[in-house]
């Protein structure tokens, strides 16, 4: 079929924005509050393996901070990340209410992290489910331990070809 002259291939075109922030001080005042508890609580996380921590902070609609750290274990696919820790955690305590606001730092022990760090796959997925279940939008900051602070409006900015229960 792609030999046949006839043949047109369709494309798509996917863009991304993101605003970014020099550095904390530059953040609205909540979002600063919000980092630095995320930057507090990834000095909980239990990462003797990859020796890559990351803390999370969550906004919910009701007010409360929901804090999660990643936790690792030597059966590698036991272990959980920040995001996960926190977003699960707010979905168990807290099942009627909506994720606002996250913020994400990420330190490596071995060398320091400047560039912004988003979220892994799996979060990003697990992140999603939230999002399209609350039907709003999640802003997420992300950073490295250093450096500049990526803000994404939406989870679908991170992952805009998402799977859903639309496709189950």
């Amino acid at each position: 079929m792609k030999n046949d002259p006839g043949y047109k291939m369709k494309t798509i075109t996917i863009e991304t924005h993101f605003s970014i922030f020099e550095s904390i001080q530059e953040l609205p005042k909540d979002i600063q509050r919000l980092m630095l508890e995320a930057i507090s609580t990834r000095k909980t996380a239990y990462a003797p393996y990859s020796n890559f921590k990351v803390g999370v902070a969550l906004e919910l609609d009701n007010g409360e901070i929901i804090l999660g750290s990643n936790q690792e274990n030597a059966a590698y696919p036991s272990g959980l990340c920040a995001e996960r820790v926190a977003v699960f955690y707010a979905g168990a305590k807290y099942p009627e209410a909506k994720i606002t606001k996250m913020a994400i730092s990420a330190a490596s022990e071995n060398t320091t992290t400047g560039a912004p760090i988003p979220p892994c796959g799996a979060c990003r997925q697990s992140i999603a489910e939230y999002e399209i279940k609350q039907n709003s939008p999640i802003e997420i900051y992300f950073m490295g331990e250093i450096g500049s602070i990526y803000k994404s409006d939406s989870l679908k900015n991170l992952l805009p070809l998402l799977f859903d229960k639309k496709f189950l």
